[in-house]
């Protein structure tokens, strides 16, 4: 059985989708529409931006979705049995699984962004990536450290975990993950607490605008962040993909089950190699590529 992962935020180049856009007459329509929907020229940043430009949240995460959906749409050979993707990553699983529509998916990806560039601008805050540690661990070390918040935002892989919290609480769990004898405890240069209780603004603000926006019966389960199972049932997608902004990603335990459950192939759609490096990690035994 093949699975079909997308990547989220961080993955971005410059010139992404350029090649799709250039030889796809479908493709560029779809950028076209995007440009339209989102108001300003996104096509033009993905092929000729700065990294400093691709990196702002509101760019990032529309350019990764629509170059991510792109690669699935222009392939052949795009058939998932199943669907998942890493944080953002989540809205173009559900567009190449036909559960909303590309317009929708990317209408609400660009809501979100802005949602979260809002709740870090409201509690400045950050993450770290913890190497080498066991995940019991770094849980029990964040929830030692008193009066600031700090938890695991990203089930990366085994020994790969990331926590999310506010300036201090990174910066008191990075020294006592250390001396509790993690590899590295590396501050990320990320905007915020993502996937921390301190983007509850954004879930609030997404809320609404995914419970109006309509969904459809998947052609396939997709693997959700949340709890890292297989789903079809549209209010339980919907119900997922709110509180994703504030729960983990459960990255090891999501691929873990579709293994499982059957999948022998990994194919990661979008911008970079990074999932299909975790998915390695995770289950050596499987096969992984991209499109």
């Amino acid at each position: 059985m093949k699975a079909y992962i997308f990547p989220g935020q961080g993955a971005q180049f410059t010139g992404m989708g350029k090649d799709l856009y250039e030889s796809n007459p479908q493709i560029k329509t779809l950028f076209e529409k995007a440009n339209e929907i989102l108001g300003f020229d996104i096509s033009h940043i993905m092929f000729n931006g700065t990294a400093e430009e691709l990196k702002q949240t509101r760019v990032t995460q529309p350019a990764i979705f629509i170059h991510s959906v792109a690669v699935a749409l222009a392939s052949d050979a795009f058939k998932p049995d199943m669907v998942a993707g890493h944080s953002l990553g989540e809205f173009s699983a559900l567009v190449a699984n036909q559960a909303l529509s590309f317009e929708d998916g990317l209408r609400l990806v660009y809501k979100r962004a802005l949602a979260m560039q809002r709740a870090c601008e409201i509690n400045p805050s950050t993450m770290a990536a913890i190497l080498g540690l066991d995940d019991k661990v770094v849980e029990e070390v964040c929830a030692s450290i008193q009066d600031e918040i700090v938890v695991a935002a990203n089930y990366n892989c085994p020994g790969q975990l990331v926590i999310s919290g506010s300036m201090k609480g990174i910066d008191i769990a990075c020294e006592k993950l250390k001396a509790a004898g993690a590899k590295r405890a590396l501050p990320l240069q990320v905007g915020g607490a993502f996937h921390s209780p301190l983007m509850e603004p954004a879930r609030e603000e997404l809320a609404s605008a995914i419970e109006s926006t309509q969904f459809n019966t998947p052609i396939c389960p997709v693997y959700q962040n949340v709890n890292a199972l297989p789903s079809t049932d549209i209010s339980t997608i919907k119900k997922n993909l709110i509180d994703q902004l504030t729960a983990p990603v459960r990255w090891t335990q999501s691929v873990g089950n579709m293994v499982q459950d059957g999948a022998t192939v990994f194919i990661e759609c979008g911008p970079g190699k990074v999932l299909q490096g975790l998915v390695k990690k995770i289950a050596p035994q499987v096969e992984a590529g991209s499109l």
